[in-house]
């Protein structure tokens, strides 16, 4: 259990790759604070981690609003005596987010609230639980989108993740020599609910496959293995990197789309 002891709080911890990483880092011997704007989404998280007898709690508001999001932390915290792991992995791929003349501004300015600033404002609430501990991690989850560039846009999403990598960078060589870590996962396509719909339609996803290495969607299991690895001592020299997840998806130069 090379989680034993240590406290998560988890953002997004009702959608598919918050409850994976939720049950994952529990059956390391983690508590978890599943947070989520969903009420009902998270409250499954949580007695799922409970029913494989692990201990999690539920608290619910909304991370892009900074008085919220400081009295979930407050009471993750105040429920298990502390917090030592952060999984920043809410976030949003709007329908109508685009290229930038076609993207709404209230579109953008929405992404930007839930997939950057939320980042912001989770960790300005959790340093400071996260440093007294003296072992903290902080993990964002960006995308690959903010490596590499798509004919396919999604401009808010894209420019969200992209900060989300510079500010994980920022915040590792900030409080390096205070004993906190700061690492990013960028995640390929992830056989989520809201990917899975998006890619229901035979010639979609016929599309999206011939770029995809592996030739599949990668599960939501996968990336929480990754997650609980970074956050555990087992990479406690690592600090201030991004780690694709992606089945060699930003690797690939071309593509051999033959089927087997």
């Amino acid at each position: 259990m090379r989680l034993k002891g240590k406290r998560v709080f988890i953002t997004g911890a009702g959608g598919a790759i918050g409850r994976a990483t939720a049950e994952k880092c529990a059956a390391e011997g983690a508590a978890i604070i599943c947070a989520d704007l969903h009420a009902d989404a998270v409250e499954t998280t949580t007695q799922a981690v409970r029913a494989a007898g692990g201990q999690a709690l539920a608290v619910v508001g909304n991370l892009t609003h900074e008085a919220a999001c400081a009295a979930m932390f407050a009471e993750g915290a105040e429920a298990f005596g502390g917090i030592d792991i952060l999984f920043n992995n809410a976030g949003i791929c709007a329908p109508d987010d685009s290229g930038p003349m076609e993207t709404p501004l209230s579109t953008w300015d929405h992404t930007i609230a839930t997939n950057l600033t939320s980042v912001f404002l989770c960790c300005k609430a959790g340093l400071p639980y996260l440093l007294a501990s003296g072992n903290g991690v902080i993990i964002n989850n960006a995308s690959i989108v903010a490596l590499v560039g798509s004919a396919f846009p999604q401009i808010a999403y894209t420019a969200a993740k992209g900060g989300v990598l510079s500010m994980t960078r920022e915040l590792a060589v900030m409080y390096a020599r205070k004993g906190l870590r700061a690492v990013a996962i960028c995640p390929g396509p992830v056989a989520t609910p809201l990917v899975q719909a998006f890619l229901a339609d035979d010639e979609a996803w016929k599309l999206r496959r011939k770029y995809l290495p592996q030739g599949r969607l990668g599960q939501p299991s996968e990336i929480a293995n990754l997650v609980a690895f970074l956050a555990s001592d087992e990479a406690s020299y690592i600090n201030g990197s991004t780690y694709t997840i992606d089945g060699g998806l930003t690797a690939a130069y071309v593509i051999n789309d033959e089927e087997t």
